[in-house]
């Protein structure tokens, strides 16, 4: 658009940005826009203090555990330390100047350069992004990605952490300018718990991809599978109740196939000692998270990819994830659980099939169904996924909404 306004966007950020797909999407659309945007992540071993992704933005990556601003007793942050498992706690040196978080303020004058606008993701993120805004003058967002009092990382905290938390969270909405979030029911959840205007929702889905004619191996390549195999997907984080121990125990059931577990996180080395036990007889198998640039055309390469989310929290139920849409729109079908979030989506396409997430013997059903389907049926099901990827199930389309929630609070469009 001729009328776009060259701006500058911080995103902060409690991960170290390399696997965040929000954070690729949006700081890589907004330099496509002609935006200068910088994000403030958080630095672990091996990664650079700074860098410049290759989608344009720059990261610099602070050498800190955002958990230790939390305004809680320190006897209090251990625990959340503890039970939130697979986080590491990094040592307070570097090259880089330290982010020093203290009851929702961040000290990061000579971190961060100035902003048009903030973007906070997590509630981990959002003090150190209001203590920008409030440094430079300008609107903040919050970007509650999930009901985080309502997820698995916190939901069996005890009460008097949780309380510490629920009060944190909602002062930082009400202090943002605006929220966004990942669908319409997480929403009007957070309007209602956060007790703010119901945020702007914007799914995560990819650009509009044409995938290639001929499908991709780069599984088969990776791993020297026999070309008469076929592939299951689960691409994520490696944590506790995402479904993969069902996967597991579904595998065996499901004629001329592996389980692929792609991704990163606590539960890691767990899957990989089951994938090298002999009794898993190879249908497991374990690879490291890609880059999001990368990820579409390893989903590609896939015959499934299986999302049974377990229905344990509210969180869970509500859940659109980020491996549904990024398997829609390169066309592959899914297995997903039958839960309120994803089943819509699922049913509206007929993408795949819905089971039950807590079965493995449902979960094979699903995925044998999904495999065995005549050539014809996997066709037009193909077809029908491209074609809702490529109409409503998009970047271009959602981050719309976004875009034209910066250009309300920064008063110039984006």
């Amino acid at each position: 658009m001729s009328d776009r306004q060259p701006q500058r966007l911080t995103i902060v950020t409690p991960t170290t940005a390399q696997f965040q797909s929000e954070i690729y999407r949006i700081g890589g659309s907004a330099v496509a826009r002609g935006h200068e945007v910088s994000v403030i992540a958080r630095w672990a071993p091996g990664l650079a203090i700074e860098e410049r992704h290759p989608a344009g933005y720059r990261i610099i990556r602070i050498p800190v555990d955002p958990r230790e601003g939390l305004p809680m007793p320190a006897r209090l942050r251990r625990q959340i330390r503890r039970r939130a498992a697979g986080t590491v706690r990094h040592p307070r040196r570097g090259p880089a100047r330290l982010l020093e978080i203290r009851g929702g303020s961040v000290e990061a004058n000579r971190i961060a350069p100035p902003a048009d606008l903030v973007l906070g993701f997590h509630y981990l993120g959002i003090g150190a992004a209001l203590t920008l805004g409030r440094r430079d003058g300008v609107p903040v967002v919050y970007d509650a990605g999930d009901i985080y009092l309502a997820s698995t990382a916190l939901i069996r905290l005890p009460w008097l952490i949780r309380s510490a938390i629920r009060r944190y969270e909602r002062a930082a909405a009400k202090r943002a300018s605006g929220i966004v979030t990942a669908n319409e029911a997480y929403a009007q959840e957070l309007a209602r718990r956060l007790e703010v205007a119901l945020p702007v929702a914007v799914m995560n889905c990819p650009p509009r991809t044409t995938p290639p004619a001929v499908q991709p191996r780069r599984f088969h390549e990776a791993l020297g599978l026999e070309p008469g195999t076929r592939v299951v997907l689960y691409h994520g984080g490696f944590t506790p109740e995402r479904g993969i121990e069902e996967l597991i125990a579904a595998i065996p059931s499901v004629r001329q196939a592996v389980l692929v577990l792609l991704g990163f996180g606590p539960l890691a080395a767990t899957y990989q000692a089951i994938a090298a036990d002999p009794a898993s007889a190879g249908r497991v198998r374990v690879m490291a998270a890609v880059e999001p640039a990368d990820l579409l055309e390893w989903v590609a390469s896939a015959d499934v990819a299986a999302m049974p989310i377990q229905p344990t929290t509210l969180n869970h139920r509500l859940t659109t994830p980020n491996k549904l849409f990024e398997a829609m729109a390169v066309g592959v079908p899914v297995v997903a659980s039958d839960l309120p979030g994803m089943a819509a989506i699922v049913r509206s396409v007929d993408a795949g099939r819905l089971v039950d997430p807590t079965d493995p013997a449902s979960i094979a059903r699903g995925l044998n169904r999904v495999l065995d389907a005549p050539e014809d049926v996997q066709l037009a099901r193909r077809t029908r996924i491209l074609a809702a990827a490529h109409d409503l199930y998009n970047w271009e389309t959602q981050s719309a909404s976004l875009f034209n929630e910066f250009g309300r609070l920064t008063g110039r469009p984006w």
